[in-house]
């Protein structure tokens, strides 16, 4: 079969419709997962079915609708377990839920996403994590437990919450005893804790996330998805997550490149916080990538760009509206005048920054009054134990029709500009005499800041790659366990029934020996299958001489050719009951009159595939 990485381009096409097939069969659109990965699933299938390409294979998903369901279910890898990563659950009992129960109070709800939560084992892992800390009336009262995911299957045996001998291993032997019911080998989880965790079908990128969630739980599932998705994904999670909100991701799974929505507090274990909220244009950039729309109005790739400059810039800004509420503060006048979110739709005569370091309220009114930019020059300030000088530029700002709509205060540092024109003065004789060797070391400069940012986008790179290859062989490795524990389930039904037929084997060789009569019992071809121990008794062969040989290769002195004749006849169908009397003797020698019955060998038709003769000695004939 080839390889589906490297099928030929006129075969790719029919991937293309398998995907579609899947999504109007299913309803689920697999085209934000990752192509590769994608494609080694895909491949399985071929595998099992025996198609070589993916025209084959689609044929074969139109002709069998069954199809549809193995396929979508090999596709969606559910590998979990109770306590997975032990350092993990360990650091969160531990460490960070005492510490989030240390400042809440026991009233207060408690909500745990376990998005990507397959059969339910991590779900019931926090579940028992808080009963431990908080008690099992607590966990009823104040905690929800909400475990989504995509595949139906999956949820239906998350829900019964009964899990085998082979699944609970995970579980310390404490909790088992005390949150587990045991029948027979299975275990389930107590009914009333059960309770706390409602499990629902939920596709990460189409549907609503779930809001004002405590702690998040996505392990090993955004690593399936493309980088695209993913942003999404992690967005939708950033509204989801209360402001001291945590989130937990797998081994494999980094946010190195979110760091505007998540700081990280364990990166060994995959810990994350949310990142202090910045604002309400923040927001709105934010609410864009999930798909909403904010206001009423959803934020254009412009708008967000415009949103991204205004929080990059280095100055101080504040935008006030006509009505004199505070608008928007970016991230610099946030930390330099201490305004925060709150502030945010404040009336600007209600906050410091109104009269300290300028009186702001005064010119942003004579701004819009007079339609004119106003400037305060070399305002005075400090900054710890530092004195600094600003620039106060209040802007009034137009809409189309050039009605005002608000003001912008800009404070520019004009400290350093101050300083440098008093040294730039100074210095200008000795800049000009340095002039051409500054131009040929600035020219050297450029040439290896140019090699630099080669090198870092050449490490940048590599650094994709390699995150790339680690989360190939991540999926790799849940596939092959998915597949081991298919195997060991394989292996425990074949051993079952290995021991079912050794027990029937058992049963059938105590009848045999129990019969008083001799029973023999041949194939097609006269080759003796059974040969019991009444039979060996009376010619002195044992079982293991005569099971494979030629019934008239052995001495038992009846009359050969009569004998054949009606085994034959049965095996034919000519007859489908002998009974014979033929003489003979036994292994003493002695001569014996014995009564022999035929009859047909058959299995699950009425086709004769061997004979089998009951002998009984009725006497010894006269001399």
């Amino acid at each position: 079969m080839r390889d589906a990485l490297t099928t030929a381009p006129n075969d790719l096409q029919y991937f293309d419709h398998i995907l579609q097939h899947l999504q109007q069969a299913r309803g689920f659109d697999f085209s934000a997962y990752k192509r590769p990965s994608l494609m080694r699933r895909v491949l399985r299938r071929m595998q099992a079915v025996g198609t070589s390409t993916y025209e084959a294979y689609y044929d074969h998903l139109q002709l069998h609708e069954a199809e549809f369901s193995a396929l979508f279910n090999t596709i969606l890898i559910n590998v979990t377990g109770f306590f997975r990563d032990p350092d993990v659950w360990e650091y969160l009992r531990t460490d960070v839920l005492p510490r989030t129960f240390a400042h809440r109070s026991p009233e207060e709800p408690f909500r745990v996403w376990s998005a990507g939560c397959a059969s339910g084992q991590e779900a019931y892992t926090m579940l028992l994590l808080l009963a431990e800390l908080l008690g099992p009336e607590a966990v009823r009262d104040c905690v929800k437990v909400y475990a989504t995911d995509a595949d139906e299957e999956a949820l239906n045996e998350a829900r019964l919450a009964t899990y085998s001998d082979g699944q609970v291993e995970g579980v310390p032997p404490d909790l088992l005893e005390k949150y587990f019911d045991r029948s027979g080998t299975s275990y389930t989880i107590r009914r009333d804790l059960r309770r706390s965790v409602i499990f629902g079908r939920h596709d990460l990128l189409q549907d609503a996330p779930i809001s004002g969630v405590d702690l998040l739980m996505c392990r090993n599932t955004l690593m399936y998805f493309n980088a695209d998705a993913q942003e999404r994904i992690l967005a939708r999670f950033f509204f989801s997550l209360n402001p001291a909100g945590h989130i937990l991701l797998g081994r494999a799974e980094m946010l190195f490149s979110h760091p505007t929505m998540f700081t990280a507090v364990d990166l060994k274990r995959r810990l994350f916080t949310v990142a202090r909220r910045t604002g309400h244009s923040e927001k709105l950039f934010l609410l864009a990538q999930t798909g909403r729309e904010a206001s009423g109005h959803a934020m254009t790739v412009e708008s967000r760009l415009r949103e991204a400059a205004f929080e990059s810039d280095r100055a101080p800004q504040i935008v006030i509206n006509a009505d004199g509420a505070v608008v928007a503060a970016n991230a610099p006048a946030r930390d330099r005048f201490g305004l925060s979110t709150d502030d945010v739709g404040r009336f600007i005569g209600d906050l410091d920054v109104a009269y300290r370091p300028v009186d702001l309220k005064a010119a942003v009114e004579k701004a819009i009054q007079t339609r004119e930019e106003v400037t305060l020059r070399e305002v005075p300030s400090r900054i710890g134990d530092e004195p600094r000088r600003f620039t106060v530029a209040v802007t009034p700002l137009f809409d189309d029709a050039q009605t005002i709509i608000g003001a912008r205060a800009t404070y520019v540092d004009v400290t350093e500009v101050k300083s440098l024109q008093l040294q730039l003065q100074q210095s200008r004789q000795e800049l000009e005499t340095a002039y051409e060797e500054l131009q040929t070391t600035n020219d050297e400069l450029e040439t290896t800041n140019e090699e630099l940012q080669s090198t870092v986008e050449e490490l940048e790179t590599t650094n994709e790659e390699l995150q790339s290859t680690n989360d190939e062989l991540e999926t790799m490795n849940e596939e092959l366990q998915s597949t081991n524990e298919k195997l060991q389930a394989m292996n425990d039904e074949l051993r079952s029934r290995s021991t079912e037929l050794n027990s029937a084997n058992a049963f059938l060789e105590s009848v045999f020996a129990s019969l008083r009569s001799a029973l023999i019992v041949v194939d097609k071809d006269f080759r003796i299958q059974v040969w019991n121990e009444r039979s060996a008794d009376l010619w002195g062969v044992r079982p293991d001489e005569a099971e494979g040989t030629h019934l008239l290769d052995l001495d038992v002195g009846f009359d050969v050719p009569e004998l054949r004749q009606s085994v034959r006849e049965v095996i034919n169908g000519t007859s489908d009951h002998r009974e014979l009397t033929v003489s003979g003797n036994n292994r003493r020698g002695r001569p014996i009159l014995c009564r022999i019955t035929i009859g047909p060998l058959r299995r699950f038709d009425p086709t004769a595939h061997g004979a089998i003769l009951l002998i009984d000695e009725e006497s010894t004939p006269a001399a």
